[in-house]
């Protein structure tokens, strides 16, 4: 115990006389004393060799004469603190560091630039609801319940009573439109639509959808023809050609599909038009007179022409992406190609 007590208090004067008057010297001062190989440690080693009576009274002493040197550091901590604040203070003059370029999404791309085309001859951009009540998505559009025409749809259903709906399609939108605007009425609606299918390179659970819709009186079928011929020119090029086929719609009569030559082989075939040379982009036709008369408006007096086409359609065709699941899988490597755009 004397020899303990010897030892303990030549390094208290050891401590006391310790100058530390930056962070260097802090550091050594932790290291001499308070270190893995430091004094205190090895001071502590020789409690083993303390006969069992003495050991209170030895670890009184140990105990003191730590926090001893703990509080000498804890009162010259700031230095050490003031150099970690020096380290990490910002050079303003230093050049900034680089960040990676983003990427807006091609489908977000394509969808602009579909509405920046429709734009140009006076459409406006109307936006609504993606959970839907059963009359804006199915009824007001011709198809009353129980109408076949609900087959052609698998829907996700929100609720049973009343009947609310993930929308899908945006005619929903051109149905709202028609209720609360004044007529004429020229309008193009994107967004985000939903059906339940099994996920696949070809089919989604959900994708997107650009409608038009354009109501007044006197519109032909003419009118929506020249529209459209317009909207693949500025799309697709001069060059590009122009077919439609009759169809069948449940909101239009007469309704027509659109197909243009392939922008990929020229129309010589090849996969994206399953070798016959014409790739369909869009359903058309004239808006049927049920669906004017659901929202109060004369087809005797007022007519108009409705189209639609998927974004990721046109965007297969514009960058010849084949697989429906890399929208959504958000690989940083996919969305790089589209820095640029």
């Amino acid at each position: 115990m004397e020899s303990l007590k010897a030892l303990i208090q030549e390094q208290e004067v050891a401590i006391q006389n310790f100058k530390i008057s930056n962070a260097a010297e802090l550091e050594q001062y932790r290291i001499q004393f308070l270190g893995t190989k430091g004094i205190v440690k090895s001071i502590f080693s020789e409690m083993k060799n303390v006969p069992v009576e003495f050991k209170k009274d030895a670890g009184q002493l140990l105990n003191a004469f730590k926090l001893l040197a703990e509080e000498k550091f804890a009162a010259h901590a700031h230095l050490q603190q003031a150099k970690v604040a020096a380290q990490q203070e910002i050079d303003n003059t230093l050049p900034a560091a680089s960040l990676p370029i983003g990427t807006r999404h091609p489908l977000k791309i394509v969808e602009n630039q579909i509405v920046s085309i429709f734009e140009k001859i006076g459409f406006a951009v109307a936006t609504g609801p993606e959970v839907e009540d059963d009359w804006h998505n199915f009824t007001s559009l011709n198809m009353p319940e129980n109408h076949t025409a609900r087959d052609m749809q698998d829907t996700f259903y929100v609720s049973q009573q009343p009947d609310w709906v993930l929308r899908t399609h945006t005619s929903s939108v051109q149905a709202r439109i028609l209720e609360k605007e004044a007529l004429p009425i020229r309008v193009i609606c994107p967004g985000r639509v939903y059906r339940n299918e099994t996920i696949s390179a070809r089919a989604h659970c959900f994708f997107h959808q650009c409608e038009g819709l354009y109501v007044n009186k006197n519109v032909s079928f003419a009118d929506l023809k020249q529209a459209l011929y317009f909207f693949v020119t500025e799309m697709f090029g001069a060059d590009t050609k122009v077919r439609f086929r009759p169809s069948y719609f449940p909101f239009t009569e007469p309704s027509a599909e659109m197909d243009i030559s392939c922008t990929v082989c020229g129309g010589t075939g090849c996969n994206l038009c399953k070798h016959t040379g014409w790739v369909e982009i869009l359903g058309c036709g004239m808006v049927h007179p049920n669906m004017l008369k659901n929202f109060n408006i004369d087809p005797e007096v007022y007519s108009g022409y409705a189209f639609g086409m998927g974004v990721e359609r046109i965007t297969q065709i514009k960058f010849q992406i084949n697989d429906l699941r890399l929208y959504s899988q958000n690989d940083v490597r996919f969305l790089r190609q589209f820095e640029r755009l």
